[in-house]
């Protein structure tokens, strides 16, 4: 075989060319890892050492996935920790056209971190992007880009993971009763406000921060704390 031979995997009882979604998924936490890590030493160390050289990595990696996802580090990676469960397949057309998506994201990340280092708080958000992608993948095996994939190509996706693109009918453990619905909604609602109070109570010492803040606070308050800092530093100067 070469190195670039069908596309996914060919297997017994399945009419369509397939992956491991449990490499996937195995990879995407990997990827997760080091994004996460490379935007704290971004917004903590003030530095882009690690993101230059992940990012290069990242988008090496999914131009692979979209040639040939044998021969694609992270998913070699994944297979490794996973090699010894059972694989849980799903149809390759999806994720080829999912990672496509996701090197399309890679592109302008490589570029403006790599090549012409201009980092601002859009790259920053693409970046986000970029990891919510993978977390919802590695935490909750969703592949948004697969959901996509049935909305733009005629041929609909089939064996999706965990079988969302095959018509199902939910079970009872599968549905939330009265109690479990406000007790979600209330843990929504605190997390969402957890958010905010601490980007709002965060001292601004990082240009992320202060983004952050213009996003979350009106014009108002951002105007008022900005008399109450000055305010206290004028108190404090020695005459």
């Amino acid at each position: 075989m070469g190195f670039l031979p069908e596309y996914g995997e060919k297997v017994a009882g399945y009419e369509v060319r397939v992956l491991n979604e449990r490499e996937a998924r195995a990879a995407a936490a990997i990827l997760f890892v080091g994004a996460f890590i490379g935007l704290t030493n971004g917004v903590m160390l003030q530095t882009a050492v690690f993101s230059k050289y992940f990012v290069s990595f990242f988008t090496l990696d999914f131009l692979i996935r979209m040639l040939n996802p044998r021969y694609a580090p992270s998913l070699m990676l994944g297979r490794f920790f996973v090699q010894n469960q059972v694989p849980e397949y799903v149809g390759a057309a999806q994720k080829r056209f999912a990672w496509g998506l996701g090197f399309i994201i890679a592109v302008p990340m490589f570029y403006y971190l790599v090549i012409a280092f201009e980092p601002n708080p859009l790259k920053v958000l693409v970046c986000l992007i970029c990891m919510f992608l993978l977390f919802f993948e590695a935490a909750f095996s969703i592949c948004l880009g697969c959901k996509i994939f049935n909305f733009v190509m005629k041929e609909k996706a089939t064996h999706c993971p965990g079988g969302v693109c095959e018509v199902h009918i939910k079970e009872n453990v599968q549905k939330f009763n009265p109690i479990q619905k406000i007790i979600l909604i209330v843990t929504v609602v605190a997390m969402l406000y957890g958010t905010y109070s601490y980007f709002v109570d965060l001292k601004d010492r990082t240009i992320f921060v202060k983004k952050m803040k213009e996003l979350f606070l009106s014009d108002e308050t951002l105007e008022q704390m900005q008399y109450e800092k000055d305010a206290a530093e004028f108190e404090n100067d020695d005459f």
